[in-house]
């Protein structure tokens, strides 16, 4: 035997990964999130940031019950990971008991949300590329973004108003990212629908891009938030 015939397929983790590499990196590289973060924006644009967060969780989290069985979504859905309820949290503290007569989605994030429901409601495999985007994001960058938060706006360290980065129920993100892994590499699909997650990821950062882009034009700049899965 060679040694292309005894190796090892690569993992889809792996594959997922690396095939979405280029868009995660346009996604770093933009700048609202740097302009917010390095205090040349106020808190409003922070505020405005989490709004969007909200209609994207909702859409993602809303559909959790009916995928709760389901061969393919159904082990990647856990309570631990529920954003919504902390998101809601957030911004009561930033925009006080009636936040939510204020909120509005960007039409970039409409659209986000309204794949992602799509996705929910017609391709559980497609709706794994977003849960993996976004949820291994917040275990990863999105704790940069915590901790700058906290100190460029004075938050209770994991308090109101960035407890959406705070996942009590993960003693050892590490080992959760680990077994998150573990799950794509056993993602019950064949190899032509594994590219179709693939594709979606990639989709899903884009899609990502295009709010922090609308976000940086009503705030005078542009760009995308600083994921790492």
């Amino acid at each position: 035997m060679d040694a292309h015939s005894t190796a090892l397929p690569t993992p889809f983790s792996t594959l997922i990964r690396t095939a979405s590499h280029e868009a995660h990196t346009e996604a770093e590289n933009s700048s609202f999130m740097g302009d917010m973060l390095g205090g040349r924006l106020g808190v409003s644009a922070y505020r405005r940031y989490t709004e969007q967060l909200w209609f994207v969780y909702r859409a993602l989290e809303g559909s959790a019950d009916a995928l709760a069985d389901d061969p393919v979504a159904g082990p990647f859905l856990r309570p631990e990971l529920a954003r919504t309820p902390e998101l809601e949290r957030d911004l009561a503290h930033l925009g006080g008991a009636g936040w939510r007569s204020a909120v509005r989605p960007l039409p970039a994030t409409e659209a986000y949300a309204a794949r992602v429901a799509e996705c929910a409601r017609d391709w559980p495999a497609g709706y794994v590329a977003h849960h993996y985007t976004r949820y291994l994001g917040d275990l990863s960058g999105g704790q940069i973004i915590r901790g700058t938060a906290e100190k460029t706006w004075g938050f209770a360290r994991k308090g109101d108003g960035v407890r959406f980065y705070v996942f009590e129920g993960i003693g050892n993100p590490a080992a959760f990212k680990r077994e998150y892994r573990a799950l794509l590499d056993a993602l019950p699909v064949d190899d032509l629908e594994k590219q179709r997650v693939v594709d979606e990821c990639k989709r899903a950062f884009a899609l990502n891009t295009a709010v922090f882009r609308e976000l940086g034009e009503e705030f005078g700049g542009g760009g995308a938030s600083p994921l790492s899965a």
